[in-house]
C-alpha cells in the first residue's frame, strides 16, 4: 500500500452516515487494496484474484473512474517493473472490463504515452518491455474507438464482421490494414519477451520468467481473433480485387503468419503456458488466398481457459492513514484501559449503534458469500465458454466441410454441363472446321506468294534507287557526251558492216576501193580515240569538282550543327533570366569577373576562326572550336550574372540583368548569321564584346572592397550554416511526419501504402543526413583543434578560408536540398506534384552530402574515427537516397493506370501491319536514344574540360548557388564551387569525387 499516492480524500475522511456511503467507502478500499496487491515491484506475476476484483469492480460501477483514480497516483517513473505489472492490469481491465471503460481510458492516453516514451528513452529492460506494450495499449484503444463493432474482448461472430466490413471495398482494404498494425503490435510484444528469455523450462518457471510471460496470456487471446478475422477479411478483398493489386497484403499475412505459428509453437512449449491456456495450433502453410475454395478448408483457432483452482483469500487490511504502533497493539491497550478505569465519558453504546454494528456485520457477510457466488459463478462461466468454443469450433470445421463438399460438387456439376455442351459444339463444327481450314490454308500460300513478290520489288525497288543515285550526279555531267559518242558508234558500226558485206561481194572487183575504205576507217578510228579520250577527261574534272563540294558542304554542315546547337545553349540561358526556379541560385562577383574575361578571350578566338574560314573554306575545325567554347562561355557568364544579381543592390542589380539581355540577344544573332551560308561573310563576332566588357565591369565593380573583415566573420558564419542546416533537416523531419499523419487520414487503399513507404524513405534519408552533418561537425571541430595550434579558431578559419567557405557551400546546399525533398515529396502526396521531381531532389542530395563529405576530408586526418564514421555516413546517405528513388519508381508504377491492348476484331494482315509499325518506332527511338546519350557525354566532357580550364592557380574559385534571396545591402560574397548537375545514379564516380575535393581544397 505504500505504493499508493494521492489516496482521494473521500476515501481516507468521509464517515458512515448511511448504508450507501458505507458500501461505497468499503468498495474504495477494496480496490485501492486490490490495485495495491497487483500492481507492486515485486518480480512476480500478477495474481489472478487481484485482477479479477478490478475487473468486477468495473462492471460494479459500470466505468474505470475509480481505477484510474488510484492509477494515476503510483509513481510509475520510479520503477519499471511497476509500469509492467500496470500495463498488463490495464490489457486486462480493457479486455474484461465493463464497456465504459474505453472512453474512460480514453482521457488517460496522453499519460500511457508519456510512460512508454519515459522507459523507450532509458537502457532498460523491463524498460524497453513497458514502451512496445505502451504502444500496443495506445493501439488497441484507437483500434476499438474507431470500430465500435468490436468489443475489446475481439470476440464477434461472423456476422458481425460481416457487418462491420460493409460493402465499400475501400473500407474492406482500410480494415484489413489496421488489423496487421494491430497484430504487428501484439507480435512485436511477444519477440520482445521471448528475446530477452530463455526458453528453458527452469526459466519459465521461475518467478522472473513468469512476470515477463503472463501478458502474453492476453497476446494470445487477441492474436487468435484478429488472424481469424483476417483470414475472412483477405479472401472478400481477394474476390473483388485482382490478385498483383493485393501482393503487399499477401506478403504481410504470410510475414505475420510464420510469427504467429512460431510464438504459439514456442508457447506451447513452456509449461507455465500448459497450465493457464490451451493454445491452438495453426496449419502447416498459410491460406490460399487465389483460391476461393481454400475458404472452406479454414479453422477458426479457438483458445480455452481451464478452469482454475480455487485460491485461498488472503485478509484483506483497510488502507493504513497513520503511522501509530501495530495494528493488534491499540485493542490491548483499550481493553486494560476499560478494565482499570472503565469505559470512556460518552462511549456507551445505544441500541441504533448496535443495530448499525449488526446490519453492517450481516451486510459484510453478504458481501463475502456473494463475491464467492460470483467466483463461482466466474468458473462456471469460464467452463462453459470453454466448451462453447469447442463446440463451435466442432461446428465450424462441419459447417466447413459441407461448404467445401457444395462447392465441389457445384463444380463437377458445372464441368460436366460445359463437357456435354462441347461435345455438341464440336460435332456441330468438325465441318465447319475442315472447310474454314481448307480456306485459310489457300488463303495462307496466296499470303505468301504476295508477299515473296512483295519482297522482291522492295528489294528491287531499294537497289534500283540506290544505283540511280549513284549515276545522277554522272549522267548529268556527261550525259550529251555519251549520246554523241553511241551515234558515232552507231555510224562506225553501220558502216563497217556495209564495207564488209560490199567488200565481200565485190572483193575481186573492187580491191583499189577497199583500200580506200580501210584508211577512212582508220581515220574514224582515229578520231573516235580522241574523242574518247575527251570524254575520260571531261568525266574526271566533273568528278573532282562534285568531290570538292561535298567535301565544302561537309564542313558548312558541321558548322552548322555547331551552330545550332550553340544558339539552344544561348537559348536556355537567356530563358533562366526570367525563370522563378533560378532565382534561389547566386553566385560571386568574383566567378562573374573569371566567366566574362574567359568569354572575351573565347570572341577573340571566334574572330581569328571566322577570319581563317572565310580565307580557306576547305576546314571549318578552328571556326568549330572556337564557337563551341564561345557558346559555352557566354551562356555560362550570362547565368552567373543573373545569379550574382541576386545578393547585389537593386539598381546594379538591374544594369547588370539588362547588359545580359544585350549580350545574350547579340551572341544569338551572330549564330544565327553562322547558320546561313550567305549571311556568314556579314556576321562581326566582335559586336558581342561591348556587352561582356559591360559585365565584366559591373563585376569588379560589385566585388568586395575588404577581405579581411570577411575573413574574420567566417568562424561564426561556419558554426552558423551548420547550426541553419541542422535546423533545416530537423524541420524536414517534422514535416514529413506530419504529412504521414495527413496522408493517412486524407487517403486509404493503394495510395495509402505507396504514401507512406515514399514518407518513410524521406524519413530514413533525412535521419541519415542529420547524421552526417553531425559527424561533420565533430570532424571540423577536430581538424580546427589539431590544426590551429597557438591561434585562436578565428584565425585558423582566416587563414584557411578557402577550406571554410567550401564547408560553408556544402552546408548550405544540403539544407537547401533537404527543404527541397520535403516540398516535393509534400506535392506528390498531395497529387500535385511529379514523381521525376522527388527523384531528381535525391540525387541533389546525395550530390551535396557528397561534396559536403569531400570539403570535411580535405584537411581530415586518414586515420581519424571521426572520418572514418563520416564516410560511413555518406555511404548510408547514399544507400537511403537509393532507396527514396527506388521506392518512389515502385509507387508510380503501381498509382499509374495501364491501358490494356485491345486486339479483337484484327485479321492476321493488320495485326502483321501493326508489328512492322511498331518495330519502326522501336528503331526510331532507339536511334535517338543513341544520339541523345553520345551529346549527352559531349556535354559532359565538354563542362569538365571547362570546369578545370577556370580552376587553375592564380583564378578565384567559383561560387556555389545558394538558395538566399536577394536583399538591399551587398553582402561579402563567398569563393564557392558552382554546382553541378546531379548524374542519373545514386553514387558519385572518382572522376566527380576527385573533381569536388580539388575545387573546394
Amino acid at each position: 500500500m505504500n505504493s499508493i499516492k494521492n489516496v482521494p480524500a473521500r476515501v481516507l475522511n468521509r464517515r458512515p452516515g448511511h448504508s450507501l456511503e458505507a458500501e461505497r467507502e468499503q468498495f474504495d478500499k477494496t480496490q485501492a487494496i486490490s490495485i495495491s496487491k497487483a500492481i507492486n515491484t515485486q518480480e512476480a506475476p500478477v495474481k489472478e484474484k487481484h485482477a479479477r476484483r478490478i475487473i468486477l469492480g468495473t462492471h460494479h460501477e459500470k466505468g474505470a473512474f475509480t481505477f484510474w483514480s488510484y492509477a494515476i497516483g503510483l509513481p510509475l517513473p520510479s520503477s519499471a517493473i511497476l509500469s509492467w505489472k500496470f500495463c498488463h492490469v490495464l490489457h486486462k481491465v480493457l479486455r474484461d472490463g465493463h464497456p465504459n471503460v474505453l472512453h474512460d481510458c480514453q482521457r488517460y492516453r496522453s499519460n500511457i504515452r508519456e510512460i512508454g516514451d519515459l522507459w523507450g528513452h532509458l537502457h532498460d529492460r523491463y524498460g524497453q518491455l513497458v514502451n512496445i506494450y505502451t504502444k500496443l495499449l495506445l493501439t488497441k484503444i484507437s483500434f476499438h474507438l474507431k470500430h465500435p463493432q468490436f468489443p475489446a474482448g475481439l470476440e464477434v461472430t461472423d456476422e458481425v464482421l460481416e457487418k462491420a466490413a460493409g460493402t465499400d471495398i475501400n473500407n474492406i482494404f482500410q480494415l484489413t490494414v489496421e488489423m496487421f498494425d494491430y497484430m504487428d503490435c501484439e507480435l512485436k510484444l511477444s519477440e520482445s519477451v521471448f528475446r530477452q528469455l530463455n526458453t528453458a523450462i527452469a526459466v519459465s518457471q521461475m518467478s522472473s520468467g513468469q512476470c515477463r510471460l503472463a501478458p502474453l496470456i492476453q497476446v494470445i487471446q487477441d492474436c487468435s481473433h484478429l488472424y481469424h478475422y483476417t483470414v475472412k477479411l483477405m479472401f472478400k478483398l481477394h474476390s473483388c480485387l485482382p490478385a498483383d493489386t493485393l501482393q503487399g497484403h499477401r506478403d504481410r499475412f504470410h510475414e505475420q503468419f510464420h510469427s504467429l505459428r512460431n510464438f504459439f509453437r514456442r508457447a506451447s512449449d513452456m509449461l507455465y503456458f500448459k497450465r493457464l491456456i490451451q493454445i491452438p495450433r495453426l496449419p502447416e502453410g498459410p491460406p490460399n488466398f487465389l483460391r476461393a475454395s481454400a475458404l472452406a478448408e479454414h479453422i477458426k483457432p479457438v483458445v480455452v481457459i481451464p478452469e482454475e483452482a480455487p485460491e485461498d483469500e488472503e485478509p484483506e487490511n483497510l488502507i493504513e492513514i497513520s503511522t501509530g504502533p501495530p495494528a493488534g497493539e491499540p485493542a490491548v491497550v483499550a481493553d486494560l484501559f476499560e478494565q482499570t478505569f472503565g469505559p470512556p465519558n460518552g462511549s456507551v453504546k445505544d441500541d441504533r449503534d448496535l443495530q448499525i454494528e449488526a446490519l453492517k456485520r450481516e451486510v459484510e457477510m453478504l458481501r463475502s458469500e456473494l463475491d464467492k457466488i460470483k467466483l463461482e459463478a466466474q468458473r462456471f462461466i469460464a467452463q462453459l465458454k470453454g466448451q462453447v468454443n469447442a463446440l463451435e469450433a466442432e461446428l465450424e470445421e462441419q459447417r466447413k466441410q459441407k461448404q467445401k463438399a457444395l462447392v465441389d460438387n457445384e463444380q463437377l456439376r458445372h464441368e460436366l454441363a460445359q463437357l456435354r455442351a462441347a461435345q455438341v459444339e464440336g460435332e456441330r463444327n468438325q465441318g465447319l472446321r475442315e472447310e474454314a481450314e481448307k480456306k485459310a490454308s489457300a488463303t495462307e500460300a496466296r499470303y505468301n506468294k504476295l508477299k515473296e513478290k512483295h519482297s522482291e520489288l522492295i528489294n528491287t525497288h531499294a537497289e534500283l534507287l540506290r544505283k540511280n543515285a549513284d549515276t545522277a550526279k554522272q549522267l548529268t555531267v556527261t550525259q550529251q557526251s555519251q549520246e554523241e559518242v553511241a551515234r558515232v558508234k552507231e555510224q562506225l558500226a553501220f558502216q563497217v558492216e556495209q564495207v564488209k558485206r560490199e567488200s565481200e561481194m565485190k572483193l575481186e572487183e573492187q580491191s583499189d576501193q577497199l583500200e580506200k575504205i580501210k584508211r577512212e576507217l582508220e581515220a574514224k578510228a582515229g578520231e573516235l580515240v580522241r574523242v574518247q579520250e575527251a570524254l575520260s577527261r571531261t568525266e574526271q574534272e566533273s568528278q573532282e569538282q562534285g568531290l570538292q563540294q561535298r567535301l565544302l558542304d561537309e564542313q558548312f554542315a558541321m558548322l552548322r550543327a555547331t551552330a545550332v546547337e550553340a544558339r539552344r545553349i544561348l537559348q536556355d540561358a537567356v530563358g533562366k533570366l526570367d525563370d522563378p526556379l533560378h532565382l534561389r541560385c547566386t553566385s560571386s562577383p568574383d566567378y562573374l569577373v573569371s566567366r566574362a574575361q574567359a568569354a572575351l578571350d573565347a570572341v577573340s578566338a571566334l574572330e581569328k576562326g571566322h577570319a581563317q574560314y572565310l580565307t580557306s573554306r576547305a576546314d571549318a575545325s578552328g571556326l568549330v572550336a572556337a564557337l563551341t567554347r564561345f557558346s559555352h562561355l557566354t551562356a555560362d557568364t550570362i547565368v552567373h550574372g543573373s545569379a550574382t544579381s541576386h545578393l547585389a543592390p537593386t539598381d546594379p542589380a538591374d544594369r547588370l540583368i539588362d547588359t545580359c539581355r544585350e549580350c545574350g540577344a547579340r551572341a544569338l544573332e551572330l549564330v544565327g548569321q553562322l547558320q546561313e551560308q550567305q549571311a556568314l561573310l556579314q556576321a562581326r563576332p566582335g559586336l558581342v564584346r561591348t556587352p561582356l566588357q559591360g559585365i565584366l565591369q559591373l563585376g569588379q565593380e560589385l566585388k568586395p572592397k575588404s577581405l579581411d573583415v570577411r575573413q574574420e566573420e567566417l568562424g561564426a558564419m561556419v558554426d552558423k550554416e551548420m547550426a541553419a542546416t541542422s535546423a533545416a533537416i530537423e524541420d524536414a523531419v517534422r514535416r514529413i511526419e506530419d504529412m504521414m499523419n495527413q496522408a493517412r487520414h486524407a487517403s486509404s487503399g493503394v495510395k495509402l501504402e505507396v504514401n507512406e513507404r515514399i514518407l518513410n524513405s524521406c524519413t530514413d534519408l533525412m535521419k541519415a543526413i542529420r547524421l552526417l552533418v553531425t559527424t561533420s561537425t565533430s570532424l571540423q571541430k577536430e581538424i580546427v583543434e589539431s590544426g590551429r595550434g597557438a591561434a585562436t579558431q578565428q584565425e585558423f578559419y582566416a587563414k584557411n578560408s578557402r577550406w571554410t567557405e567550401g564547408l560553408i557551400s556544402a552546408s548550405k546546399a544540403v539544407g537547401w536540398g533537404a527543404t527541397q525533398l520535403v516540398e516535393s515529396a509534400d506535392k506528390v502526396v498531395l497529387h500535385t506534384g511529379k514523381y521525376e521531381e522527388l527523384i531528381v531532389c535525391s540525387h541533389e542530395i546525395a550530390a551535396s552530402t557528397a561534396q559536403l563529405v569531400a570539403a570535411s576530408k580535405v584537411k581530415a586526418d586518414k586515420h581519424s574515427p571521426h572520418l572514418s564514421r563520416l564516410q560511413e555516413c555518406s555511404r548510408r546517405v547514399n544507400e537511403m537516397a537509393a532507396n527514396v528513388v527506388a521506392s518512389t519508381k515502385s509507387g508510380q508504377e503501381q498509382v499509374e493506370d495501364r491501358d490494356t491492348m485491345d486486339f479483337s476484331g484484327l485479321s492476321l494482315i493488320k495485326l502483321k501491319k501493326q508489328e512492322m509499325e511498331t518495330q519502326v518506332r522501336a528503331l526510331e527511338l532507339e536511334k535517338t536514344l543513341e544520339v541523345e546519350r553520345v551529346r549527352l557525354g559531349e556535354l559532359r566532357r565538354q563542362h569538365y574540360l571547362l570546369a578545370g580550364a577556370t580552376g587553375a592557380p592564380g583564378e578565384e574559385e567559383p561560387s556555389q548557388p545558394s538558395a538566399a534571396p536577394r536583399s538591399g545591402t551587398k553582402k561579402p560574397p563567398l569563393a564557392q564551387k558552382p554546382s553541378v548537375a546531379p548524374r542519373q545514379d545514386h553514387q558519385l564516380d572518382k572522376k566527380d569525387a576527385s573533381y569536388t575535393a580539388q575545387v573546394v581544397n
